[in-house]
C-alpha cells in the first residue's frame, strides 16, 4: 500500500514532477470499456442528495404540502458569521468522485474526478474534468483514478477523503470537501422521475457497445451489441439514458470523448430539468423514493449547514458565471495520450512536468488565463484525410480523427485497416508532396512517417473510395455521402500504429 504523504513529499516538487515514459508503469485494472460513466451523478449530487438529508430528517412525506415547509430549512441556514472552509480566501474547493460501487469490477476506481470550485465574492462557479487515465506522481506513474481504491484498501471508509487531499497536494491547492458517488441507483433514480426527455444532437451509433455481464465471453462477437439512439427529442428511461451517457465507440463524430462529454451534460440538463419540475417537486412519493436511492450512494465530509450555505450563496448562479474546462489530449490541452507498460492507454501531462495543469487550475478565475501557447497548429487548406486503425486499440481511430478535425482536416472515414499489429504510424501522402504543410501538421499530430512505397491495397481503396459510401464526420449529424456524386479523393490516407497513442 502506498504511504501518500511521503509519495507526495518525495515526488512533488512544486509542480515540476517529470512525466514517466511511455513504458514505465504497470496500470491497475485498465477497464476503460466495462463501468458505466458517473458524470451525470456527481453533478446532481449537491443539489439533491445534501437537501434530501435535510428532507428526510425534518419533513415527512404527509407535511409536504404544508405550507410551513420552509420554515423547516431556515433554522438550518447557517449565520453570515459562520464561514465555509476556504470561503475567507474566496475559493470553495470540491471534489466530486464517481465509482462503480459494490458489485461491480474495480468498485473503488475512481471513473468520474471533477473538481467543482466556487468564488464566493464574484458567484462564479467552475468544473474541472480530471481524467481518470491520467498517470500521476503521487501513487507511482499508476491512473490517478487508482487512489480511491488504493486507499480503501488500508483506510476503509477514507478513500473520499484521501483523494481529495492527495489531488489537491497535485494541483497545490485546498481541497476542503469531497462527495463520493456511485452509480449503483443512478437507473433507479431516473425510472423513479418517470424518465427523462433528451434533446439528441447527433443520431449514435455503436456497434461496440459492452454487453454487461459478457466481457469475458469466448465468443467475442457476443460481448456487444448495437446501440442506436435516433437525432431527436427522445424519451429515456435510466437503462436508455446509461447507455447514451456511457457509449465510447459511437461511428463518426459521436466516438470522440468531447462527444460523450457533450451527452453527459444533455443528461444532466434532462435530469435537473425532471427534477425541478412541477409535476415532481409537488409530489413528496417521488421525491421520498429519489432521496433515499441517493442517500444509499453518497459518502460526503458535508455537513448539512455547509451544503445549505452553499445552495444559498450560489442558486441564483446564471449560465455565463460557470466555466467548464475538461483536462485533455486535445491540441490546445495539457495532455498527450501514451500507451504504459502493459499496452494500456495512459495520459501524461503534455509539457512533462504539471506546472502548467496547476498554474491552470490555480488561476481558473482569471480573466487573464491564457494557455495559447499550448494551441496546435491548423491547416488552411482542408486537406482531406483517410484514417485506419492499424492497431488493437479500441477507439484509437476516432480519437486521432477529432484531433485532425481540430485541425482543420477533412476526415472522409475512419475504419480499420487489414493489418491490426502495426507499431509506427504511417501516411500515405496522395497529393505528391503539393500539400507539404498540411503533411507536416498531420505527421506531428498524428506522429506518423511518410512512406513513399504505395502498397497494392492502397491503389485498390482508392479505387474504391470514388464508388463507396463515405461518412463525413464533419457535419453536425454523421452523414453518408455518395462519393460517385461528389468524385472525391483523400489526399493523405493514415495508418495508425501504437505510435499515434505517443504523438505530441
Amino acid at each position: 500500500m502506498i504511504d501518500f504523504k511521503k509519495k507526495i513529499e518525495e515526488d512533488e516538487q512544486q509542480g515540476e514532477q517529470v512525466a514517466p515514459s511511455n513504458n514505465q508503469n504497470n496500470l491497475l485494472l485498465n477497464r476503460r470499456n466495462k463501468r458505466i460513466s458517473t458524470y451525470t451523478i456527481v453533478i446532481i449530487v449537491l443539489v439533491i442528495i445534501f437537501a434530501g438529508r435535510v428532507l428526510m430528517s425534518s419533513i415527512s412525506a404527509n407535511d409536504w404540502f404544508n405550507n410551513e415547509i420552509f420554515n423547516n430549512f431556515k433554522h438550518l441556514i447557517p449565520s453570515t458569521d459562520r464561514s465555509l472552509a476556504g470561503e475567507k480566501n474566496d475559493r470553495i474547493n470540491v471534489l466530486l468522485l464517481g465509482i462503480g460501487g459494490p458489485g461491480h469490477d474495480g468498485s473503488y476506481l475512481t471513473d468520474t474526478i471533477i473538481l467543482l470550485s466556487l468564488k464566493p465574492s464574484s458567484r462564479q462557479v467552475a468544473l474541472i474534468s480530471i481524467p481518470r487515465d491520467l498517470v500521476t506522481p503521487v501513487n507511482n506513474w499508476e491512473k490517478i483514478n487508482t487512489i480511491d481504491a488504493y486507499a480503501e484498501v488500508k483506510y476503509p471508509g477514507q478513500g473520499g477523503k484521501i483523494t481529495a487531499q492527495t489531488i489537491g497536494k497535485l494541483l497545490h491547492i485546498p481541497i476542503q470537501y469531497y462527495a463520493r458517488v456511485d452509480f449503483g441507483g443512478f437507473v433507479k433514480i431516473i425510472n423513479q422521475l418517470g424518465g427523462i426527455r433528451v434533446n439528441v444532437v447527433n443520431t449514435l451509433d455503436d456497434y461496440q457497445y459492452p454487453i454487461i455481464g459478457q466481457e469475458k465471453n469466448p465468443d467475442y462477437a457476443a460481448r456487444y451489441e448495437h446501440l442506436h439512439i435516433s437525432k431527436g427529442p427522445q424519451s429515456m428511461d435510466g437503462s436508455v439514458a446509461l447507455e447514451y451517457v456511457r457509449s465510447r465507440h459511437a461511428a463518426g463524430i459521436e466516438g470522440s470523448d468531447f462527444a460523450r462529454a457533450r451527452r453527459q451534460q444533455l443528461i444532466l440538463e434532462a435530469v435537473r430539468n425532471k427534477l425541478f419540475s412541477a409535476q415532481t417537486l409537488l409530489n413528496p412519493i417521488i421525491i421520498t423514493k429519489v432521496i433515499k436511492e441517493l442517500n444509499k450512494n453518497v459518502s460526503t465530509n458535508l455537513n448539512v449547514w455547509e451544503i445549505l450555505k452553499i445552495w444559498n450563496l450560489f442558486k441564483n448562479v446564471n449560465h455565463k458565471q460557470i466555466i467548464t474546462k475538461v483536462l485533455s489530449n486535445a491540441p490546445n490541452n495539457f495532455l498527450v495520450a501514451g500507451v504504459g507498460q502493459n499496452g494500456a492507454y495512459i495520459l501524461t501531462p503534455r509539457s512533462g512536468n504539471f506546472k502548467n495543469i496547476v498554474n491552470f487550475v490555480q488561476n481558473i478565475f482569471s480573466t487573464n488565463l491564457n494557455t495559447s501557447s499550448l494551441t496546435g497548429p491548423t491547416i488552411s487548406d482542408q486537406a482531406s484525410v483517410v484514417v485506419l486503425n492499424g492497431t488493437w486499440i479500441s477507439g484509437l481511430a476516432s480519437k486521432n480523427a477529432v484531433l485532425l478535425e481540430q485541425a482543420k482536416f477533412k476526415v472522409l472515414n475512419i475504419t480499420n485497416a487489414l493489418s491490426r499489429d502495426n507499431r509506427q504510424t504511417t501516411v500515405y501522402d496522395l497529393t505528391y508532396g503539393k500539400r507539404k504543410k498540411s503533411l507536416a501538421i498531420l505527421e506531428k499530430i498524428t506522429g506518423a512517417r511518410e512512406s513513399f512505397q504505395q502498397p497494392a491495397w492502397l491503389s485498390k481503396y482508392k479505387k474504391e473510395a470514388t464508388t463507396t459510401n463515405i461518412i463525413n464526420i464533419n457535419s453536425s449529424t454523421p452523414q453518408k455521402i455518395n462519393s460517385q456524386q461528389v468524385n472525391i479523393y483523400p489526399n493523405f490516407v493514415v495508418v495508425l500504429g501504437t505510435s499515434a497513442d505517443q504523438a505530441k
